[in-house]
């Protein structure tokens, strides 16, 4: 075991980036109808009632879609969603390999020779994943604008025109959305998604702490110093939980932020004429934003409102990410497998 695991502490940002990718891509396509499941949900208006209402559940919306639009509707914004995964878990996963390993060296050399560094504080890990989460929002956001627009489709509102031809494809979404909200558009939610880089970083920073204190008493023990797979799962479970239950709200708005029915929902509130589709929506006011939604969720419906679809949401982020956590190590051993292949390649074209 000691063998398997000595190589990937050797793995640079670049492969810890390719590894976290892989893995994540994996994860999200294992569960892929759960997560447009959970983004239908997220996106229902503030102001359905009855029917609606009871159709909450994360199997009922399966169902639905199953109904209406066949397997390729579970799957509606797949290649969009895995390109935003690759890109998002890339990013983030290259830049807190990054931004730890500069933080750890850091501290290495402020320590006497032959002292040993302690792990890192809880507050350290959040606030190490907060940076890396940011910087990877910034650089993948437009993918995921594309990706819910194409996981919510078109919802039926009073004064929108459903009946005209459209193009849902990544590049039809994409031109949509420039028409409409301008190129700012494609980084729709960027501020809520900056506020929500406390999930990962809650997740991670958990995740990493737990795993040092067990690893610490199996030491003790002397049962072994890694994680079984399954351990690795509950962990991961119990990290992804706590980071949702905490930014829950905050998810809900950006995933309403960033749905085509968000400027339909603003003006049919405010009593005004609902804003033509393929046309500049923003002449007279902004797109509308996080605690807007929130402020117009809690008049309907009242603190329940802020937690619409968080048994969904939970559902698929906990087997996503406990599935991360369980399949990562390996991919860390392919992707350093990779990148040896790629030097030996590049060493013979020399």
């Amino acid at each position: 075991m000691s063998a398997l695991s000595k190589p990937v502490q050797q793995l640079t940002p670049f492969g810890a980036a390719l590894a976290g990718a892989l893995g994540g891509c994996f994860s999200t396509a294992v569960v892929y109808p759960l997560d447009v499941a959970k983004t239908r949900i997220q996106a229902l208006p503030s102001d359905s009632k009855g029917k609606n209402k009871n159709e909450l559940s994360m199997m009922s919306v399966l169902l639905k879609v199953y109904k209406s639009e066949g397997v390729t509707g579970l799957y509606r914004g797949f290649g969009a969603t895995m390109l935003n995964t690759f890109s998002m878990q890339y990013a983030y996963f290259f830049f807190y390999s990054f931004v730890r390993n500069s933080y750890i060296k850091r501290l290495t050399s402020k320590l006497s020779p032959g002292s040993k560094l302690p792990p890192l504080s809880t507050a350290a890990e959040l606030l190490l994943g907060a940076v890396a989460g940011a910087l990877a929002q910034i650089f993948t956001i437009p993918v995921s604008v594309i990706a819910t627009r194409q996981q919510v489709g078109r919802v039926s509102l009073p004064g929108l025109n459903q009946g005209e031809k459209t193009d849902d494809s990544f590049i039809g979404v994409a031109r949509e959305i420039i028409e409409e909200e301008g190129v700012t558009g494609l980084w729709l939610g960027i501020k809520p998604g900056l506020v929500l880089t406390v999930n990962p970083a809650i997740t991670y920073g958990v995740f990493e702490r737990v795993k040092n204190i067990v690893l610490l008493a199996k030491a003790n023990a002397s049962t072994g110093g890694k994680l079984s797979p399954w351990l690795s799962f509950i962990i991961g479970a119990l990290s992804k939980t706590l980071a949702t239950v905490v930014t829950y709200p905050y998810i809900m708005a950006k995933v309403r932020i960033q749905a085509r029915s968000a400027d339909a929902e603003d003006a049919i509130e405010r009593h005004e004429q609902v804003p033509p589709c393929s046309c500049y929506h923003h002449d007279k006011r902004k797109h509308v934003g996080a605690l807007d939604i929130l402020l117009r969720v809690w008049r309907h419906e009242g603190l329940k409102g802020w937690y619409q679809g968080m048994q969904a949401q939970i559902t698929k982020a906990v087997l996503s990410q406990a599935l991360l956590f369980m399949s990562k190590e390996q991919f860390e051993h392919w992707a350093l497998a990779i990148m040896m292949l790629a030097a030996r390649i590049s060493t013979r074209s020399i």
